[in-house]
């Protein structure tokens, strides 16, 4: 069946009452939740998840699918009126959104920020309804060596994006793969790790996991002290606005090239296994600036300054999104928990899950392009909404946040064992958070480490030959690619300053165009030629110390 025949056939299944009103209330859970400093998006969507349980897989992941969208476009709201990102995927935003606000245009500036989303993330739903089924068929060429491989690259990036952090970023993403070997062996169904405790011979459940290391962790550290327990999400200077929808369509859609190319590196950057909207929001941000005629206005209220941010990060969840639907992996900590409840309601997420599960797969694709429709338009009123959240303290907030929490994980299996779970790493995310690891690697490792287990235990029970892992191309470009994003961070850091840094993507493209020409058919192993001729073409010219052209006829420096 085509595109158009799928979605045909999953609309009825989503365009029900129920499935639109559960939608336009998470999508309003979501706008507040994102709206609130240190409230993240990733907290929100646990906090839905127990209510889940009792619908159908399609009104389930629609709803979440709904606060997901509702959380990215929600941080603007705060970080242009206060300052204070609502979420981390919104910190540049707050770079040109708040100084228009300032200036006495927070009107415009939140309708600019709206639209750049919504336009954002119907980009990134039409990319991920054309490209995740091409690349689901990709995916079913993967064996179980391959996705060994692929997880061990997704760890590599959490741990990178630690920034100079690296080693705490490694050290947390093996703590996490440790958690997840605790309980019983998933081959002999042996007992590691528990000293003598029984109970913990079942190991720990992901979601009091990620609760407890994420939102309890955090709260902790939101009330650590009494000063900060009293403090106002807001201070006192959020009021009443209203948005001028008109105005800044007119300005969004004007700068049209700004918004498909900071979109198409949201869904690039949510691709990439944990990268998240974190990144794609501050790397457009840095290309808008890099491009645009006006740059020195940056920071100061510049339109595309709001467009790039804002419009990268909704589309992030397009990219994330296609990692889920056509590798069965999470693309970050959100599609994780989408992860979760798949598996609650049986369905199991693998390559094959578009052709095995269309009805499901096709109506998260419409799902994600109604939630963006449904953002636009409850924008407004949660606005109104969020300016009262933030006269709340801090201490009542956290009450309430906990408490639903707790309730949600005690649903999930009704035993005081998950409750304890909770308890407990979220005293070690705390702790964790206080010492300067970053806490995502170690969740990611919770939730790849079981799949990376089960895949080497096949790759094994096949043959005990070490050279499959370098002998498959798979598995060889993510391996070589794991160990270029290792020393990414480096290079980012000393670009421009240290010699080795211009030979660094010459020779990804070389080294990457080997497992590439490995590839069958005509076209992958033509791409790995002209990858490697550009390659060796970069390293001759840098070799050379000259000027290399760029498209716009220019010349980049090599020093």
């Amino acid at each position: 069946m085509g595109l158009f025949e799928n979605l045909a056939g999953a609309a009825p299944e989503l365009f029900t009452i129920k499935t639109m009103l559960l939608m336009m209330v998470g999508t309003m859970a979501g706008l507040i939740a994102g709206a609130i400093p240190g409230f993240t998006i990733a907290m929100a969507v646990v906090l839905v998840l127990p209510f889940t349980f009792s619908m159908t897989p399609v009104e389930g992941l629609a709803t979440m699918i709904a606060v997901y969208v509702g959380g990215l476009s929600g941080g603007l709201m705060s970080g242009i009126l206060t300052g204070i990102p609502g979420t981390p995927s919104s910190v540049a935003t707050t770079f040109d959104g708040y100084p228009m606000a300032r200036s006495g245009r927070p009107g415009l500036a939140l309708g600019i920020g709206v639209w750049a989303s919504f336009f954002g993330g119907v980009i990134a739903s039409i990319v991920l309804m054309v490209v995740a089924p091409q690349l689901a068929m990709i995916g079913l060429e993967f064996q179980p060596v391959d996705y060994f491989s692929l997880i061990l690259f997704a760890l590599t990036v959490t741990a990178s994006m630690a920034g100079d952090q690296i080693l705490k970023g490694l050290m947390a993403a093996l703590i996490g793969l440790l958690i997840a070997t605790i309980g019983s062996d998933v081959v002999f169904g042996q007992p590691r790790f528990t000293f003598g405790v029984d109970s913990v011979a079942q190991g720990f459940a992901f979601l009091p996991v990620l609760v407890g290391l994420f939102a309890f962790s955090r709260l902790l550290g939101d009330v650590r002290t009494r000063e900060k327990a009293h403090q106002r999400l807001g201070g006192e200077e959020a009021h009443a606005v209203h948005i001028d929808y008109l105005g800044s369509a007119r300005e969004v859609i004007g700068r049209w090239g700004n918004i498909l190319r900071s979109s198409l590196i949201g869904v690039f950057v949510g691709v990439l296994p944990a990268a998240g909207s974190t990144i794609s929001n501050i790397l457009a941000y840095d290309q808008a600036k890099k491009t645009s005629k006006e740059s020195d206005t940056f920071g100061t209220g510049a339109v595309d300054g709001i467009i790039a941010p804002e419009s990268a990060n909704n589309a992030t969840a397009g990219g994330a999104l296609i990692v889920m639907m056509a590798l069965g992996l999470p693309g970050d900590i959100m599609t994780a928990i989408m992860l979760g409840a798949l598996l609650i309601h049986d369905v199991i997420p693998s390559p094959s899950f578009i052709t095995d599960e269309p009805q499901i797969a096709y109506s998260i694709f419409l799902a994600f392009f109604v939630a963006n429709f449904m953002m636009l338009f409850l924008q407004s009123f949660t606005l109104r909404g969020f300016v009262l959240v933030t006269k709340v303290k801090m201490y009542m907030l956290a009450a309430v946040i906990l408490f639903y929490c707790s309730v949600g994980i005690f649903a999930l299996n009704n035993v005081t064992y998950d409750m304890w779970t909770l308890f407990i790493f979220g005293i070690i995310g705390f702790v964790l958070r206080g010492l300067g690891f970053p806490i995502v690697p170690m969740v990611l490792g919770v939730v790849l480490g079981g799949i990376a287990e089960s895949r080497l235990s096949q790759v094994f029970a096949r043959s005990d030959d070490i050279m499959v892992f370098i002998s498959r191309p798979w598995s060889l470009f993510f391996l070589l690619l794991g160990c270029f994003s290792l020393v990414f961070p480096f290079y980012q850091k000393n670009l421009g300053k240290k010699a080795w840094t211009r030979f660094f993507v010459p020779l990804l493209l070389i080294v990457q165009a080997v497992p590439v020409f490995m590839m069958p058919g005509i076209v992958r192993p033509s791409l790995a030629i002209a990858m490697a001729m550009t390659g060796g073409l970069m390293l001759i010219y840098r070799l050379r110390g000259e000027k290399l052209p760029n498209s716009a006829g220019s010349t980049n420096s090599t020093d």
